[in-house]
C-alpha cells in the first residue's frame, strides 16, 4: 500500500536534544540522524518532506562548514525537501547564509519544541501544495490534447482522430450524449487548425428561438423586417476564415436545413431582406445528442444534410464507458473546485471513491464535476464522503444479463488485467511503484504488463 505517513529528519549530534526532538512531533515519522553521512543515507532511503538541520556538525561542531555542505548535498538531492536550519543564539548569520543557499527558515537555540511543531507543520504544508502544483502541470503535459483529460482507450482514440483531421477542413459530426464534451472536443479541432488564430463561433440551435435562428445565423439588412435597423451580419460571416460550431444541429427547424444545405454546397450567405450573395470561408463542425438517423426517418432531418456535415464522424464515448476516466477527471475537477474554495486538504475518502467508480454517470463529465463542487462545499473535515457527493445509495455496476458469455479466456484475463492496472495506475496519480505495491505485483512485471497491454503512464 502507499506510503502515507509525514516523514520528518531530524539531523543533529547532541544526544539529548535527539531525544526531545524525536518525542515532539505529533503526526510525524520521526528520524534522527548524528552526521552528515547518516543524514544524507536517511534522505535517500525515506525522502522526507521536511528536515531539521543543526549547522554544527561533526567533524566540525563548533563551525558550520560541514551543515552548510550538508544542506547543499541535500538540496542537489532533492529540492523540492523544505530544511530548517537549527543554529545557536549568536549565529544569526550564518543561519541567512543558508536561507541563501536555500533553505526553507531557521530557528534559533535553544530549542523550543512547540515553536519548532509549528514551522514543522507549516513547512510541511507548503511542500505538500508545491508537490500537489508539480503533479496537476505535469497531468496537463501528459494529456493528449489541451482541455481533454483522459487516460481511456476510447477517449484516446478520439484523440488520436481529432489530431489528424484538425489540420484539414472536412466537415465533421460530433455524436455523444449530453455532457461527454462535444464541444471541448470541437474547441481542440478548432485550436489545432491552421484557422487556430481566427475565430471559433459557437451557436446552440436549441437554445434560440426558432423566429430568431435565421438572423442570427445568415443575418439580415436594414429594413428587412419590423426592427431590422441597421444592417447585421449574421454568425456564419462572422466565423469567416475560422470556425463555426453548430451545436444541436439535430433541432434546426426544416426550412433552415434547406438554407444551411445551400450554404454547405456554395459557401456563399444571403442576409435576409438582401439579393447580393456573400462568399464566406469557413469550417463547419456540428454536434448532437440526438441519433440523426431516427430523425430522418420520421421526417424531421434532411439526409442530403446529414450526409453534408458527417464527412467525418466521431463519437464521444459516455463517461461509464471510459476505462479508468471516472477517477481521473474526479482528481482533476477536486484540484479545481479545493482551490476556488480554498480547501486544499480535502481528499476522497475510499468508500467516495468506490461510490464514483460504482455509478453510472447519466449527466457524464458535466454531471460529474457538479458533484464534485458540491462535494467540496460540503465536506466536513478533510474528506469528501459518497453522501457530500450525493451518492450515498448508489446502485452497483455489474454484469448484467444481456451480456455474451465469454469465450476466450486469454482476452477475458487480458481485459480485467487492463482494467485494474488503470485503476491502480490513476489511484496512485501514475506512480509505477505504488500502483504495483497497489497490484500486489513487482515494477518490472507492472511494466512489462503496461508494454503488452499497450498502456501508457
Amino acid at each position: 500500500m502507499k506510503d502515507n505517513k509525514r516523514h520528518l529528519l531530524v539531523v543533529e549530534d547532541d544526544k539529548g536534544l535527539q531525544s526531545q526532538l524525536r518525542w515532539a512531533f505529533d503526526g510525524f515519522e520521526v528520524t534522527v540522524a548524528g552526521d552528515r553521512t547518516e543524514a544524507i543515507k536517511q534522505l535517500r532511503r525515506i525522502q522526507p518532506g521536511v528536515v531539521l538541520l543543526d549547522l554544527g556538525l561533526p567533524p566540525d561542531p563548533g563551525g558550520v562548514t560541514e551543515g552548510l555542505a550538508t544542506l547543499s548535498e541535500m538540496l542537489s538531492l532533492i529540492p523540492e525537501t523544505k530544511v530548517i536550519i537549527v543554529t545557536g543564539d549568536n549565529d544569526r548569520a550564518n543561519a541567512v547564509k543558508a536561507i541563501a543557499l536555500g533553505a526553507y527558515d531557521f530557528h534559533q537555540k535553544p530549542a523550543d519544541p512547540e515553536l519548532l511543531a509549528l514551522l514543522v507543520a507549516r513547512a510541511y504544508h507548503v511542500h505538500e501544495l508545491e508537490l500537489e502544483n508539480r503533479r496537476l502541470q505535469q497531468h496537463d503535459k501528459n494529456m493528449p490534447l489541451k482541455g481533454i483529460i483522459t487516460a481511456s482507450p476510447q477517449m484516446l482514440r478520439v484523440c488520436r482522430t481529432i489530431e489528424k483531421i484538425a489540420p484539414s477542413n472536412i466537415t465533421t459530426l460530433l455524436l455523444g450524449a449530453s455532457g461527454t464534451g462535444k464541444e471541448r472536443c470541437a474547441r481542440a479541432l478548432h485550436e489545432l487548425s491552421p484557422r487556430s488564430d481566427q475565430p471559433l463561433v459557437v451557436i446552440n440551435c436549441a437554445a434560440i428561438p426558432e423566429n430568431l435562428l435565421e438572423s442570427e445565423l445568415f443575418g439580415y439588412e436594414k429594413g428587412a423586417f419590423t426592427g431590422a435597423s441597421k444592417q447585421t451580419p449574421g454568425k456564419i460571416e462572422y466565423a469567416d476564415g475560422g470556425t463555426l460550431f453548430l451545436d444541436e444541429i439535430g433541432d434546426l427547424p426544416m426550412e433552415l436545413q434547406a438554407k444551411l444545405l445551400r450554404f454547405l454546397q456554395e459557401r456563399v450567405v444571403e442576409r435576409i431582406g438582401g439579393r447580393k450573395e456573400i462568399p464566406v470561408d469557413v469550417r463547419i463542425l456540428c454536434a448532437t445528442h440526438q441519433n440523426l438517423q431516427d430523425l430522418i426517418a420520421k421526417g424531421l432531418f434532411r439526409e442530403d444534410l446529414f450526409y453534408r456535415i458527417s464527412e467525418m464522424t466521431l463519437e464521444i464515448p459516455p463517461l461509464k464507458d471510459r476505462e479508468g476516466d471516472i477517477l481521473l477527471l474526479a482528481k482533476s475537477f477536486l484540484a479545481l473546485w479545493s482551490k476556488e474554495y480554498s480547501s486544499s486538504s480535502v481528499q476522497f475518502s475510499p468508500q467516495a471513491i468506490a461510490a464514483m467508480e460504482a455509478h453510472d454517470w447519466p449527466g457524464n463529465v458535466r454531471e460529474l464535476e457538479g458533484r464534485i463542487k458540491r462535494g467540496v462545499i460540503m465536506a466536513e473535515g478533510n474528506q469528501i464522503n459518497p453522501d457530500d457527493l450525493e451518492l450515498g445509495n448508489t446502485p452497483l455496476r455489474g454484469i448484467t444479463t444481456t451480456e455474451p458469455l465469454p469465450l476466450n479466456l486469454k482476452a477475458v484475463r487480458e481485459e480485467a488485467e487492463r482494467k485494474a492496472i488503470i485503476r491502480a495506475m490513476n489511484n496512485s496519480n501514475q506512480n509505477v511503484t505504488d500502483a504495483a505495491s497497489a497490484l500486489g505485483i513487482t515494477r518490472p512485471t507492472l511494466y512489462s504488463l503496461l508494454e503488452k497491454l499497450g498502456l501508457r503512464t
